[in-house]
């Protein structure tokens, strides 16, 4: 049975649900805040970068099945997908998820469903979102059914995960979970798996903490291979042949708005049992301050005073338009304190809000010293050597995410170094 759904929160993952959720036929309304990202929704414009969304908005605009708007209304069901950032002092910052429950109280009425799809700390369902909904004056679990159900996708490839992907659904109750499941099987091909709301919510931050300890663990291993004179990206390659070992890939530090934040919910809620969890996400946020000190040391092996640096890559992720936690920001800050000059860019990066960022390449690199890359854009990867040799002053290369092929780059005369790499620097 189709039903209205009111989706609050339109930015990476509330935007392609209320999408996915129109084009198969129910009636969304899509709640935001933002004027101008509702304004752009309604008229058929992206205020975000992802895969096959541009289509599909389209379609549902043109429908009728999807409306944007600054304030909720009537619906069937309500689905929460505003973000759950982490103060400056690591603390979870649950205002967003406050607010867009209170904003739907007014709303809701006897039969509806409420899902929570923000990731959060265990426990937010039941501790911050059910005490504000009690004041519908409604039974909760009786009269109206809540849940969380947690999005597992990823930046780049959103539509074909929210498809194929396992979900996990934890309701309040077994028909909370199974009014949810019912829901999401109108896309979803995956299987659906029903569990509590504590648990679903443990479940999606235990996924995003082991990738997050994984990196950590890599990024230790690349800063090893740099002393002993290792390739760390070839033996964790080799390692990785092994049946039983899958080691992630080192980096300028990790970003996004899931692995970069969701460990330390776990930090704040059991800060003497998370030991493993707190060293991971501290070796993680290092690697920015990391890289931008290899990078003056580079320039000095050159002796090169300061010198002129071009960061090539902004978001956190290739392809994608998110700058949420990215690395590339703190990696800013940290050439800033230092007073070394250098300019920003990234093609997937539409508006130019950094000081000295660029949307023109060629502007970016012109008299660099040193070329690095934070991200591994494919249209970095597919560069020639030839299109920026003669508009850098000194051609030397860091790579900090094994986008490029070096060897390339080596035989055309650029100075090659990358992340958990000397064995380069041996051959010469």
């Amino acid at each position: 049975m189709k039903k209205s759904i009111c989706v609050v929160g339109l930015g990476y993952i509330g935007l392609p649900t209320s999408v996915m959720f129109a084009i198969n036929g129910h009636d969304v309304r899509g709640v935001d805040v933002n004027t101008r990202a509702v304004d752009m929704i309604n008229n058929k414009q992206l205020h975000i970068e992802e895969n096959g969304l541009e289509e599909r908005l389209g379609e549902a605009v043109e429908s009728g099945k999807l409306v944007a708007s600054t304030e909720p209304a009537e619906a069937d069901v309500f689905i929460i997908a505003v973000p759950s950032p982490i103060r400056e002092d690591k603390t979870a910052n649950l205002e967003y998820v406050q607010q867009a429950t209170k904003a739907i109280v007014p709303f809701v009425k006897k039969g509806d469903l409420v899902i929570l799809e923000s990731t959060v700390p265990p426990r937010t369902v039941e501790d911050v979102m059910l005490p504000i909904l009690k004041e519908s004056n409604l039974i909760i679990g009786e009269e109206l059914f809540v849940s969380h159900s947690p999005e597992r996708v990823i930046p780049g490839k959103v539509f074909q995960e929210l498809v194929d992907n396992d979900r996990i659904v934890g309701g309040i109750n077994d028909k909370s979970s199974q009014l949810t499941k019912e829901l999401y099987e109108v896309f979803v091909k995956g299987t659906i798996h029903l569990t509590d709301a504590t648990t679903a919510e443990m479940v999606k931050v235990i996924e995003n903490t082991y990738r997050d300890v994984n990196i950590a663990f890599a990024n230790e291993l690349a800063m090893i291979s740099e002393q002993i004179g290792v390739n760390a990206w070839e033996a964790i390659q080799l390692a990785n042949y092994h049946p039983r070992v899958n080691i992630h890939t080192p980096g300028p530090g990790v970003g996004g708005h899931c692995i970069a934040v969701d460990p330390w919910f776990l930090a704040e809620l059991e800060p003497n049992l998370s030991k493993i969890i707190q060293l991971s996400r501290n070796t993680n946020d290092f690697m920015p301050m990391y890289t931008a000190d290899k990078i003056e040391e580079f320039l000095k092996e050159e002796d090169i005073d300061k010198g002129k640096v071009a960061l090539f890559g902004l978001s956190f992720k290739a392809n994608i338009d998110d700058q949420r936690e990215s690395p590339s920001l703190e990696v800013i800050k940290r050439l800033a304190s230092k007073g070394i000059e250098y300019t920003a860019y990234d093609p997937h990066i539409k508006e130019l809000t950094l000081r000295n960022q660029t949307d023109n390449r060629e502007e970016a690199i012109r008299g660099a010293d040193i070329l690095v890359i934070l991200t591994d854009h494919d249209v970095f990867k597919n560069m020639e050597p030839s299109e920026l040799a003669e508009e850098m002053r000194t051609n030397i290369i860091y790579d900090t995410k094994n986008a490029l092929e070096l060897e390339k780059w080596e035989r055309a005369g650029f100075t090659v170094k990358r992340l958990g790499d000397t064995k380069i620097e041996r051959a010469d």
